[in-house]
């Protein structure tokens, strides 16, 4: 079977990514992207050398097999609908939607039409959080009891120039970096039974800071920007978890798993690499010899962290070989309702002063080794 076609509907910042990652997988061709502006889609089209269509041509294009929604967030449910009326396969941009409701709706509707859909976030996949799953399913903590996550700074306004969207009614930080944090515990520990959670707005505007012509400019916080929640896992572990953009600083490790014979150190999940360390009973930490996995290797310069592991794409790579393998995907719709109905169960925990049940379920996806991933490169 030769390549599938990708297209790509959304031509905003993290566009850029998607098109400068695709083409280093293997069995992908992107072919044409889109947008509800049209100058969006001819820039992005232009710089990379791709077709832009409108969303309709796209859409009813027969060399399209999977599309890639990389609208905001309160499109997802829409676009993604239209892209399975259409008769294609959704790869979609986290969150999936915005309520569990319009999560479900895509559901049935898939499996009707006998189509996919995948979410990211993908870098549950990198190297090292891959060698995270392989120390716990290796017992090299024993069983995971407790944990700690934690994603705070001082918000969006800060670096990106249209940071509108993030702090209204579905962005804020548990819908915006949540996803990453929830998926990557889903696949260290298993889905999650119930939640409790604070939440507030520390501040009633923002002002964007990012050079260029709305530097300045006032925009309003209409969602929780502080979040503090405590997630019980099926398997009895209990998580902290705080999504902050109201912090100046803070010293807390992005994550540690704590398990009766020792604590893992996991890096930001936001990442495909990192360091992983290690403490046994005795307390001493050391650092984990990192494997040679395809998707931890650094590959790409950033300006302020060095040389990064960036392998975004990864999950449609593994969700375009798994629909040619009839196999399960491992950015599954499933985990992604599982994430969605966590963290809109969160904010409702806050709202309501309650603990919330999950309605969902899902399994921990396939584990990813090395061998496995190399296949998905070009």
């Amino acid at each position: 079977m030769g390549a599938l076609g990708i297209g790509i509907i959304g031509c905003g910042n993290i566009s850029a990514a998607y098109l400068k990652l695709l083409p280093r997988f293997a069995g992908l061709e992107v072919r044409a992207v889109a947008d509800i502006n049209a100058d969006a889609a001819r820039g992005r089209g232009q710089e990379f050398g791709i077709p832009a269509l409108s969303t309709d041509d796209l859409l009813t294009s027969d060399g399209i097999d999977i599309v890639v929604n990389l609208t905001v967030p309160e499109a997802h449910y829409r676009v993604s609908r239209q892209i399975l009326d259409a008769g294609k396969h959704v790869y979609t941009e986290k969150p999936l939607t915005m309520t569990l409701e319009e999560g479900l709706a895509l559901q049935r509707l898939a499996t009707e039409r006998n189509l996919r859909i995948g979410s990211a976030p993908d870098t549950f996949l990198g190297g090292v959080h891959q060698q995270a799953r392989a120390c716990i399913d290796g017992g090299l903590i024993g069983e995971v009891v407790a944990g700690t996550a934690h994603f705070m700074n001082r918000g969006m306004e800060n670096w990106h120039p249209n940071p509108d969207f993030f702090f209204l009614p579905g962005g804020g930080p548990i819908l915006d970096m949540g996803p990453y944090y929830i998926t990557n515990l889903i696949q260290l520990i298993g889905p999650i039974k119930r939640v409790v959670a604070l939440a507030t707005a520390t501040f009633p505007t923002r002002t964007i800071g990012t050079d260029g012509s709305r530097k300045g400019e006032v925009i309003p916080v209409k969602t929780p920007t502080n979040i503090h929640a405590l997630l019980e896992f099926t398997s009895g572990a209990t998580i902290t978890l705080s999504a902050s953009w109201d912090i100046c600083a803070h010293r807390h490790s992005s994550m540690e798993l704590y398990g009766t014979e020792g604590t893992l150190f996991v890096p930001d999940p936001n990442f495909f690499g990192g360091s992983l360390d290690h403490a046994g009973r005795n307390g001493r930490t050391a650092t984990v010899e990192n494997w040679a996995h395809p998707f931890g290797m650094p590959n790409e310069p950033h300006s302020k962290l060095g040389t990064l592991a960036n392998y975004r794409s990864a999950g449609i790579a593994d969700m375009a070989l798994a629909i040619t393998e009839k196999r399960p995907h491992r950015c599954s719709l499933e985990m992604a309702l599982h994430a969605v109905d966590a963290v809109s169960s969160i904010l409702r925990s806050a709202h309501e002063n309650a603990w919330i049940e999950l309605s969902t379920d899902c399994r921990r996806p396939e584990p990813l080794n090395a061998e496995a991933a190399q296949a998905f490169l070009a």
